[in-house]
């Protein structure tokens, strides 16, 4: 009689503690997807989608061109190059991890929400993935664009190399055939040369202290980040003043918003965060306006 009470209890008891441990279980699950979610940086991954797709799309005449076979061979240059972002964002976390704990100590693997056995098991396997891809495709071209996209940054990782190869080589399938789209419209390759420079510069302006303490030269270091900074506007200046040239029109949006470099606090990393992600959206716009544009 008294005995039944007590293993009722025990019963209560042990389901509470299961609906605990499913619920830490969750927990954990999401923590671990929002590490990673930082760690693969989605703007980066934004990026390469709105490059491939732009240069994709310029060689298309009308829409009988957009067939199955087209579509299929988008996805073959998409992946990889997809796959090549995520080695290239990793590789660049994992070999600045010690310089990050100063600059970024809230990213995945500074902070400890990632480990650095999963950073590295993620660029690995990325890379692997994404260079077998590309010599399944059995296309020279597009092969030579991964492997130099992969030398570059693993020499010096920034998050900008693929979106320059992505206007040089990028293949698409029409009518059954694999057509490389080499060298086309070498303004807006240029424009994107310039991109490549500032994005790849501003990015070092809020990792000055730790760049400094390590002993990094980078421009920041070397010329301060106010001198910096006002380089990268003029380069965009510059590269928006020759697209005008060809064609181009600059939005009274753009240049308020370049002025407004002048209000950027060099002193706050948000600040020049911030200013860094405008250039960032920029550069999506640049290269989605790219396919209506053909000389």
């Amino acid at each position: 009689m008294f005995n039944r009470p007590v293993t009722l209890q025990v019963c209560y008891a042990s389901k509470s503690e299961d609906a605990n441990q499913r619920m830490t279980s969750q927990e954990v699950f999401f923590k671990n997807l929002d590490a990673l979610h930082r760690f693969i940086r989605p703007y980066t991954l934004m990026g390469t989608v709105i490059a491939i797709t732009s240069v994709s799309l310029l060689p298309l005449q009308n829409l009988d061109d957009l067939t199955p076979t087209y579509f299929m061979g988008f996805f073959k240059a998409m992946v990889p190059g997809l796959l090549m972002t995520v080695y290239e964002v990793a590789i660049n976390q994992l070999y600045d991890v010690k310089i990050d704990k100063v600059n970024k100590p809230n990213l995945p693997l500074t902070s400890g929400d990632l480990s650095m056995r999963t950073g590295i098991a993620i660029a690995s396997s990325s890379l692997l993935m994404s260079l077998a891809m590309g010599i399944m495709l059995r296309s020279s071209p597009f092969l030579l664009a991964l492997i130099i996209w992969f030398l570059l940054a693993s020499a010096y990782s920034v998050d900008v190399e693929e979106k320059f190869i992505s206007n040089y080589i990028v293949h698409r399938a029409r009518e059954g055939t694999s057509t490389p789209i080499c060298l086309l419209h070498t303004h807006s390759v240029a424009i994107k040369c310039c991109f490549c420079f500032v994005i790849s510069v501003l990015k070092d302006i809020p990792d000055e202290d730790g760049d400094r303490e390590f002993g990094i030269r980078t421009l920041s270091v070397i010329l301060g980040k106010e001198s910096v900074l006002w380089l990268c506007v003029y380069v965009l200046f510059i590269a928006y003043g020759a697209a005008v040239i060809v064609g181009l029109t600059s939005s009274p949006y753009l240049l308020s918003k370049l002025l407004m470099a002048r209000t950027v606090d060099l002193s706050s990393k948000a600040s020049t965060l911030s200013f860094y992600m405008f250039i960032w959206k920029l550069h999506y716009v640049e290269c989605l306006i790219i396919p209506f544009v053909r000389l």
